[in-house]
This record gives C-alpha cells, structure tokens and sequence, in this order.
C-alpha cells in the first residue's frame, strides 16, 4: 500500500518534470532511493512477522520475492512520462510466459511452490526488464544532492487515502458479517460486488492514461487545455457507464444463475442496486484521480474519501440491521454519493457543470430507452421462447445464454442508434478515429 502510493506520487511529479530532464532524473534518484528503503524495512518486517518459524516457511520465503520485486517496479516513471506500450506490452509477456509455465510444470498439488516461485519470479523478472529501457530517459545535468526527505510528507498524503479506500472497501462485508449471523448474505454481497468491480475496470480505465497527462498540462498551465480533457472523461465516463448500468440491471436475472450457480438468486437483486455505482465510481475517478490529485490538491481528496467512509460507517449500522445485504449495498451507494458530493463541491469553482448535466440527460434518455427495449426481449424470451422451445433436450442451450445475447443485441443496436440520431459529437469522435485506424490498417 505505502508503494502505491510512492507510484502516484511518483507517476505524478514525473509527468510534472515531463520538459525538465535533470530534474526528472533527479526526482526519479530520489525515489528510487526511497523506494528500496521503504521495501527495505517492509521484508525485514515481513522475514520475522511471516518467515520465520512459521508453519508455511517455505512458501513465505518464495513470497518474498515478489515484495523485492515491487521494489523494482518502475512501470510509474514510464507512465509519468506517457510511455504506456512498454509496460502494457511487459505485462502481457510477463503473463503469458508465467501461464505457460503453470501448465507446464504444475500438476498436482505437492507443486503449490512451484506456482508460487513462477508468478514470483515472473514479477520480478519483469520488473527488472523495464530497466533495460530506462537509460534512454535519464539523460540531463548533475543533479546535485539527493533530497529523499522532501518527498515524504506528499507520499504519506497519498497513502492515507490508499488506506482509507481500502477500509472503505472492506468495511462492508465485516460489518456484514459481524451483524448479521447468516454468513450467506455476506456471500451474496461479495459476490454481487464482484460483478461491478469488474465493470468499474472498463470505467475507470482511462484515469490510468490521463493522471500524468494532466499532471503534465497543470504543470504548463494550460487552463484552456484541463477544462476539455476534464470534459472529454466526463463524455467517456457517461457515455458507457449509463448503458452498462441499465444493460447489466436488465440481464442481471439471467446472468446470476449462469455465472454463480443456483441458490444465488438474491445476488442478482443486489447487483441492481450496486449498478449506480459505475456512474459514480466514474465521476470519482474524473474529479478525484484525473484532477485532485494531479492538481496536488490531495487534501480534498483525502477529506472526501474520509467522509465517504464515515457515512459508510454510520449508514452500515442502521440499514445492515434493516435489510442485512440489502441495506449494505444501499449503504455503499449512498456512501459513495457522499464522495462525489464532496468532490463536486472543491471543484464547482474550476469546472462548468452545466454542459456536464446536458450530457447526463442525452446518455440517460438513451439508455432508458435501451432498458425498455431489453426488458421487451427478456420477456419475450421467458414468456413465449421458453414455451417453444425445451431447452432442457438441447444441452447446448440454455434459455438465459440465450436472453442475454438477445438483450446485448437489441440493447447496444438500440443505444448506438438513438446516439447517432442525437448526432453525438463524442460518439462520432469515436467512430472517425476507428475508421481512420482501418484506413491505416488496410493500407
């Protein structure tokens, strides 16, 4: 956790030393150094905490390795300078190296420290690779004496929140358990959470490109530049989570029995009530990681994500007695209403809201209307299909599998459409930048 939050910072003041070689080597120096120290100190706590004298020594000890190798991750100085083709392109290699092996050597249980030591070794392996190409990016003057100090306080300012989000992740599901005694609906919670944290990668997935490119557009000033970066996120961010947050409420019925099994029927219950959260965790991320935090205002971030917590607490107590999983989900969107509430109010100042809110009808109309067209194919599918056709004579099909095509279908034709008959600028940003990728390709 204290890593990565030594990797936003550093993601961060790379991107903001983008023009300035000798200072970014310098930054980089500092907390490299900075970095073996504190992974220093966190394996000799973990050798006598884990290691030592423990029933599992063996595997401990390979897993060490992986905690040396975080240390020599510096996938956060490529993506502060924007070079993202080489730790995508890492990490890929790393993966498929790593897979191949498992099925190679691991074949029975006796060989748990075999699987452990590839994906050790790989993580290390592959970290240390990025520094083949590091030589080319520290070029630049002396960079005079090293000031690892001055750095501490902003990474500590950027570890609370990381530990925060963290209790602020796990603080449902104990509360969960610790209140109600059916440890079943402590399953049904974790497992409807998964599904949206799923979906919430595609969401937020842009954050990870344009923290050090806003970071780098602060640092010239370029105010003009900020507002519509801010606002094409905004587009990105509603553009998809307002159909995925209709799409998966309407085909969540037929999803659960496929992806969890029987007996799970209330986790598709559960998952409805978590879909709000893509469009919130969305204007999180925008606000907070693409702009609170590049802009070094992490202590309104801090402070909206403390608050987040506190409502989460308190909100826990009352509904989880209520309604048990029911009212932990509702608590968790509410909570997360209370973050982006926060984070609206330190920016209403520096972003124009009002096209935002023109935005949000375009993209909610669109998918209400999308919704409605799924919800006419699901009931056609489970009132006239499924009397047709005996699904249980044909072990190929299965009447959700095939609701869920038809809704998906009808559902991204039905979006898609009403879009291009709204003429939606970003919509068809989207489609000229795919047209003229084929173009290039065919050529």
């Amino acid at each position: 956790m204290v890593l990565y939050g030594i990797a936003l910072y550093g993601q961060r003041e790379i991107a903001y030393a983008y023009n300035k070689p000798t200072e970014r080597k310098k930054i980089f120096l500092e907390l490299i150094l900075f970095r073996f120290i504190t992974i220093g100190i966190a394996v000799l706590i973990y050798y006598f905490w884990f290691v030592r004298g423990k029933e599992y020594q063996t595997y401990y000890l390979i897993l060490m390795i992986e905690l040396i190798a975080a240390g020599f991750d510096i996938s956060w100085f490529f993506q502060g300078i924007e070079e993202f083709k080489k730790t995508v392109t890492r990490n890929i290699l790393v993966r498929v190296i790593s897979v191949t092996l498992v099925f190679v050597l691991v074949k029975s249980y006796n060989d748990l420290w075999k699987y452990i030591l590839i994906y050790s070794l790989a993580d290390f392996l592959g970290n240390l690779l990025l520094w083949v190409y590091l030589p080319k990016y520290l070029k630049g003057g002396k960079v005079g004496k090293l000031q690892i100090k001055r750095h501490f306080l902003p990474i500590l300012l950027l570890f609370i929140p990381q530990v925060t989000n963290k209790i602020y992740n796990l603080l449902d599901t104990t509360m969960l358990g610790a209140i109600i005694s059916n440890k079943q609906e402590t399953g049904y919670y974790e497992q409807g959470q998964k599904v949206i944290r799923l979906l919430l990668t595609i969401v937020t997935s842009l954050g990870v490109v344009m923290v050090p490119r806003m970071a780098s557009t602060f640092a010239s000033g370029n105010r003009k530049q900020i507002n519509a970066y801010m606002k094409n996120s905004f587009n990105f961010v509603f553009i998809i989570s307002f159909p995925m947050m209709f799409g998966i409420a309407s085909i969540s019925k037929a999803f659960v029995p496929i992806f969890f099994g029987n007996g799970y029927d209330k986790v598709s219950l559960l998952i409805t009530i978590f879909c709000p959260m893509l469009i919130l965790m969305g204007i999180e991320n925008v606000i907070g990681t693409q702009y609170l935090l590049p802009s070094k205002r992490q202590k309104e971030y801090t402070i909206s994500v403390v608050s987040g917590v506190g409502a989460n607490l308190i909100l826990n107590f009352i509904m989880i007695n209520l309604w048990s999983s029911v009212g932990a989900s509702i608590a968790t969107v509410l909570s997360q209403l209370v973050v982006d509430g926060m984070q609206i109010y330190f920016v209403r100042k520096d972003v124009n809201f009002k096209p935002l809110i023109r935005l949000i009808v375009r993209y909610f109309f669109a998918s209400l209307i999308m919704f409605g067209a799924c919800s006419c194919v699901r009931l056609i599918i489970d009132g006239v299909l499924a009397k047709i056709i005996i699904f249980e004579d044909y072990e190929f099909l299965n009447i959700n599998v095939i609701s869920i095509i038809f809704q998906c279908v009808v559902g991204v034709a039905t979006y898609l459409g009403l879009l291009i008959l709204m003429k939606d600028k970003f919509l068809q940003k989207i489609i000229d930048k795919i047209k003229s990728k084929l173009t290039v390709l065919c050529n």
